[in-house]
């Protein structure tokens, strides 16, 4: 695969360049050591209408935990204890919620540096910048972070409804910067 795109929220290129210049040549290699296709099938035409070719992300991301994990990037999960709020009276709590957690998909041991890489809905994307990162920063485990997307070409081509680098961008540059949000490199991808 090949970065064809990138969305500097927060000056995350900046950071990178500066604090992370050799897991950045890491990530850069996983890229392209990932071939999209290897991972197109052929889907039925029950599922489509049309006998068509498409990539599937679930068969695309082991490739890239692969690559990663080849490298020494590890993924890291914290728990959740669901504590915070009040719940209101009469109204009996679930106790099904053991063992909850956020998970990160790449984290390069003693950096802090975090990767995700998206393949699949919109609001995933928005939640790994604007909610996780946050969390993993605020846990001491990240300072700076990359997120893998799909340009819209290729995610075209997805056996899946995936979102696409150019609504991601957009909507980022809409909503600003906060306080609380860290430097986040966007790359784009195609095949």
């Amino acid at each position: 695969m090949r970065i064809v795109a990138e969305y500097d929220f927060n000056n995350g290129k900046g950071a990178v360049l500066s604090k992370y210049k050799y897991e950045y040549k890491e990530i850069l290699d996983v890229i392209h050591a990932v071939d999209a296709s290897v991972y197109k099938n052929k889907i039925s035409k029950e599922k489509t209408m049309k006998d068509e070719t498409l990539f599937a992300p679930t068969e695309i991301n082991p490739a890239f935990k692969k690559e990663f994990g080849d490298r020494g990037w590890k993924s890291q999960r914290i728990k959740c204890d669901y504590i915070y709020g009040t719940l209101l009276d009469g109204y009996r709590k679930d106790t099904g919620s053991k063992g909850a957690f956020r998970e990160m998909d790449f984290i390069k041991p003693s950096k802090k540096i975090g990767v995700e890489v998206q393949f699949g809905k919109y609001a995933f994307m928005v939640y790994n910048v604007c909610a996780k990162m946050t969390i993993f920063h605020n846990e001491g485990i990240i300072d700076t972070g990359i997120e893998i997307v799909p340009v819209q070409n290729f995610a075209k081509d997805m056996s899946s409804g995936v979102s696409c680098f150019e609504q991601f961008a957009w909507d980022l540059a809409k909503r600003g910067i906060s306080d609380i949000d860290i430097p986040v490199l966007i790359l784009g991808i195609d095949q």
